[in-house]
């Protein structure tokens, strides 16, 4: 994973090998087994964006990842022209690896138009600097986890704002899941609204999957649980500037057949609600032998 913000929009820079074909790198990585699937998505992303012409920006995204990426070797993403029509262009994205494919993104885009407008309230929370900055909870667990986040996350800041952990928190009966976080990239993005778009797709495959675990007990990288990503949609509302910034307002509405599901609503600090997210994922209980 990139440890800083650079090698982040390094990492968005493809190589076009052919029309409609592009090669993604990778970052140098000494404790990520397989790709992490926001990278996929945002190299995926900016693949499917420079087939589309620039009046056109991204409103909706839906992703599946089907095989884990071998980070030791490039991506090719192979970008297919569904449709250009009027006011909206279709793209669809298989990524690449070792003669198979392991990855498919279809995304639409649309021209800007005028038209009705609402949105739900952002909720009241603690600003950004009255939260908890993740690295020092990071801190609590030793050394090797302190260096491991440096190297593979140090390219955003993420705030813990709090969660619904707490049995007697009356929240908890409308609701199992609730947890949010305020994040932004670790510096200053080019100005391209592309950029930011895939920015904003490579850090939300961050934390969300984890919400489905909260009222269990039990964390991603814990050896009890087995953990993955499925599938990963995203519909853009409003530009949204990634290196100021965002409140992920994640909940859970369900866990069952060993599958979690997280939705978040994404604020910029004025309020404006920017992006819905929603992502189903593996959450399998690991029974030691």
């Amino acid at each position: 994973m990139p440890g800083s913000l650079s090698e982040v929009v390094g990492l968005l820079e493809l190589e076009q090998l052919e029309v409609g074909l592009y090669r993604g790198s990778q970052p140098e990585t000494s404790s990520m087994t397989r790709v992490f699937g926001g990278q996929v998505a945002a190299q995926a992303l900016m693949a499917a964006q420079l087939t589309v012409p620039e009046d056109r920006s991204v409103h909706s995204l839906h992703i599946y990842f089907i095989l884990g990426g071998d980070p030791s070797i490039p991506i090719v993403y192979d970008v297919e022209k569904i449709r250009d029509g009027r006011s909206f262009t279709t793209r669809r994205v298989a990524a690449r690896q070792h003669g198979a494919i392991i990855f498919y993104m279809t995304a639409s885009f649309q021209v800007e138009e005028e038209g009705f407008n609402h949105q739900d309230s952002m909720p009241d929370v603690p600003s950004p600097e009255d939260s908890t900055p993740l690295i020092d909870m990071i801190n609590t667990s030793g050394q090797e986890g302190q260096d491991i986040w440096d190297q593979e996350w140090a390219s955003f800041d993420l705030r813990y704002v709090g969660d619904n952990r707490a049995p007697d928190d009356p929240q908890r009966e409308l609701v199992p899941v609730v947890q949010r976080i305020w994040f932004r990239a670790n510096g200053e993005l080019p100005a391209s609204p592309a950029i930011h778009n895939a920015a904003f797709t490579y850090i939300s495959d961050f934390s969300l999957l984890g919400a489905s675990l909260l009222p269990h007990g039990v964390f991603i990288g814990q050896p009890e649980v087995q953990a993955a990503s499925i599938d990963h949609a995203i519909w853009f509302h409003h530009p949204m500037k990634v290196d100021e910034w965002l409140l992920y307002d994640q909940k859970s509405p369900s866990a069952s057949g060993a599958r979690g599901l997280s939705t978040a609503r994404v604020f910029a600090q004025d309020g404006t609600l920017v992006a819905t997210v929603a992502q189903e994922g593996l959450i399998r209980p690991v029974t030691p032998r």
